[in-house]
C-alpha cells in the first residue's frame, strides 16, 4: 500500500473564465503561488537559505530540494509529490455561475497536507484566476475510491466520494492509500493499451522523443524512475522497485503498436519571461507480450503520470485491457 490519492475540486465561478488550450500550467502556477503565501512564515524572497526550509510544507510539496549526496547518483532535482490534472485539452469558456473542476493527485507525506493544499486552492480562486482574475468559491472536494472488480480488475471502478462541502467543519476521514488490485496481478492480459490523454513528453539527453522514436523500454524506464524517486523522497520507501533494471530489460521483449500524434501547446513562463511551446505524444499505445511483471507499475502510472512536466498533468493515461 502506498500513500496515494486522487481528489477532485469543484469551484463555482463568480465571473467568466477563458481557459487556455491546456490549463495545467495555469492551475499549477496559481496553486504554487498560493501555497507559498499561506505556508511561508518568514516572508523570505526565496526558500534558499531559509532556516525553516527543512520543516516548511511549501518546499516539501512544491519545490522539493534535491539531496546534497546520494548513494546512487547526484540529483539536480527530484520529482514533487503532486500532479495537477486540468480540465480536458482544448480552449474553453466557463460562464459566470459555471463550475471549474480539476483533479489533484497527492503522494507520500503530501497526502497529510490535504487541508493545507485545499486552503491554498481556495485562496487562489478567491484571488482570481487567469487574465480575467475570475474569482470562485470552493463548492466540493471529492476523493476517488478505487474498487477492485474481479471481472475486470484493471479497469475497475473509480467512484468519487464527497469528503468536504461548505458548512463542514473538516475534511471527512478517508483511506488515502492505493495498491494495485490483487486480482489483476494473476490475470494479466497479453495485450494492453495506454490511452494517453495529455501530452506525454519522454526525453532523451534533454530532447523530446517524437512518437516514432518511443519504445516500451523508454516508457518503463522513465516510469520506474519516477515511481522510485517519489517513493524514496516522499514516502520513505527506498528500493520500492527493487528489480528495476530487470524490468527495463523485460520491456524490450514487448511488441508495441503506437497510434500516436504529436500535440503542441503554449504557455507563458513567468520565470523565463517568455512564451514557451511544449508538446508530447497523445493517442493510443498498445503493448503486447508478457505484461505481468510490469502491470503493477503501469497501473500506478495512471495516478502518477510519466515524463516531463508531470506535475502540471502531462503524461496522463488510462489503461484499456
Amino acid at each position: 500500500m502506498l500513500p496515494l490519492a486522487r481528489y477532485r475540486f469543484t469551484f463555482r465561478l463568480h465571473a467568466p473564465l477563458r481557459l487556455p488550450d491546456y490549463a495545467g500550467s495555469l492551475l499549477r502556477g496559481q496553486f504554487g503561488a498560493s501555497l507559498r503565501r499561506v505556508a511561508c512564515m518568514t516572508d523570505a524572497p526565496t526558500c534558499e537559505g531559509c532556516p525553516l526550509r527543512a520543516t516548511c510544507p511549501y518546499p516539501a510539496i512544491f519545490e522539493t530540494p534535491a539531496p546534497a549526496e546520494h548513494a546512487m547518483q547526484n540529483f539536480s532535482h527530484v520529482p514533487n509529490p503532486y500532479v495537477v490534472e486540468p480540465p480536458a485539452f482544448g480552449t474553453r469558456q466557463i460562464d459566470a455561475g459555471g463550475t471549474l473542476q480539476f483533479g489533484l493527485v497527492l503522494f507520500g507525506r503530501a497526502v497529510a497536507q490535504l487541508p493545507l493544499v485545499s486552503f491554498a486552492l481556495q485562496r487562489a480562486l478567491e484571488g482570481g484566476l487567469g487574465r480575467e482574475r475570475a474569482r470562485g468559491v470552493l463548492e466540493r472536494i471529492e476523493w476517488q475510491r478505487t474498487d477492485d472488480e474481479p471481472a475486470d480488475p484493471w479497469r475497475g471502478t473509480h467512484t468519487f466520494i464527497p469528503i468536504w462541502q461548505p458548512g463542514d467543519a473538516a475534511i471527512a476521514a478517508h483511506d488515502a492509500h492505493l495498491a494495485p488490485p490483487a486480482a489483476a496481478v494473476h490475470t494479466a492480459p497479453a495485450r494492453l493499451t495506454l490511452a494517453i490523454h495529455t501530452p506525454m513528453r519522454l526525453q532523451q539527453q534533454g530532447k523530446p522523443l517524437r512518437p516514432a522514436a518511443l519504445t516500451p523500454r523508454k516508457l518503463v524506464a522513465d516510469l520506474l524512475r519516477r515511481i522510485s524517486l517519489l517513493a524514496e523522497f516522499h514516502a520513505g520507501r527506498p528500493g520500492l522497485v527493487a528489480d528495476a533494471p530487470a524490468l527495463v530489460r523485460h520491456a524490450e521483449t514487448l511488441a508495441h503498436q503506437p497510434a500516436l500524434r504529436w500535440q503542441d501547446w503554449s504557455r507563458y513562463s513567468s520565470r523565463q519571461q517568455q512564451e514557451m511551446t511544449l508538446g508530447g505524444a497523445i493517442g493510443h499505445w498498445t503493448l503486447e507480450g508478457d505484461l505481468a511483471p510490469l502491470l503493477p507499475w503501469l497501473w500506478l502510472g495512471q495516478w502518477l503520470h510519466v515524463g516531463k512536466n508531470a506535475t502540471m498533468g502531462m503524461g496522463g493515461y488510462a489503461l484499456q485491457p
